[in-house]
């Protein structure tokens, strides 16, 4: 008898046990799970705007688009990654010593020039798409964007000699990264948008063959209003924005309107004190 009542207590517990489950489920699980996936409160309050998404097909539920893996897109004519020429020689910033920093602005080894505008910054948050969004640490992660003027280091003319605006980081043990930068300019022709390429580690951050992932992110297009309408130095992005839309830009026309949101920096601040940027990136590792 004692043997049995001992059986029936054990299965009372595991069928309250159960019970429990399935009321916190019920009450929210899901979006619990969604913060330990995105890695913080902060990941989880972005939602669907510091989410990637694969420009195959846009998930069903926030806890689901957290998990896929972000949108490839082009690297454009200006990478500096070592897939094209300028004048005739290879461009690859990866290869120059002093490309791992975090505060991109200042040109390093070839001037002491820094890139003017409105202060950004970015933490963006590496996760295995494969893995239940798992953080990805010791990946490298490669940043690039045109000036405020619209150009590109090392490539457009008045600064083939800087290499500003470029720059490596690792990600930690919760998948992040951060860099220090400014707000980019909007030109002719393409909605306002920043490069990054993801490399499985820093020692193979040196050629463009190496990278896992290759992407762009958008920019509000509200806070690109205010910034080229008030801050000085943007004034020719104000018509230039003006003639642009995701929906008709010619590199993310290509996404539904719901992997554009999970694709664009979440961001805050004002033109006075400068703006801080979150990204949840999701790596097919």
């Amino acid at each position: 008898m004692k043997s049995l009542q001992h059986d029936l207590e054990a299965m009372a517990e595991r069928s309250r046990v159960r019970r429990q489950a399935l009321q916190w489920l019920l009450a929210g699980g899901s979006a619990a799970l969604l913060v330990s996936c995105g890695g913080g409160s902060n990941d989880a309050a972005s939602g669907s705007a510091g989410t990637s998404a694969n420009s195959s097909g846009s998930g069903t539920s926030t806890a689901t688009t957290g998990c896929v893996a972000n949108a490839s897109e082009t690297n454009g004519p200006y990478p500096s990654d070592g897939s094209n020429t300028v004048n005739g020689m290879v461009s690859n910033v990866l290869q120059q010593s002093g490309v791992v920093r975090s505060d991109i602005r200042p040109s390093f080894e070839i001037s002491s020039n820094t890139a003017a505008g409105v202060p950004l910054t970015l933490e963006i948050t590496l996760v295995n798409s494969n893995n239940l969004c798992a953080p990805l640490s010791g990946y490298a992660v490669y940043l690039w964007h045109c000036t405020r003027d619209g150009a590109y280091s090392l490539y457009s003319n008045g600064v083939q000699n800087e290499n500003y605006l470029r720059g490596v980081q690792v990600s930690d043990t919760s998948g992040k990264v951060a860099f220090t930068t400014i707000f980019p300019g909007c030109y002719a022709g393409r909605y306002p948008h920043i490069h990054f390429e993801v490399y499985p580690s820093l020692a193979l951050a040196t050629l463009y063959t190496n990278r896992v992932l290759t992407s762009q992110m958008a920019l509000p297009r509200e806070t690109c209003q205010t910034v080229y309408a008030t801050a000085a130095g943007y004034a020719q992005s104000v018509n230039n924005l003006a003639g642009v839309t995701l929906a008709n830009d010619n590199v993310f026309a290509d996404n539904t309107t719901a992997q554009m949101q999970q694709m664009t920096a979440a961001l805050t601040g004002n033109v006075d004190s400068g703006f801080a940027g979150t990204l949840l990136v999701g790596v097919p590792a």
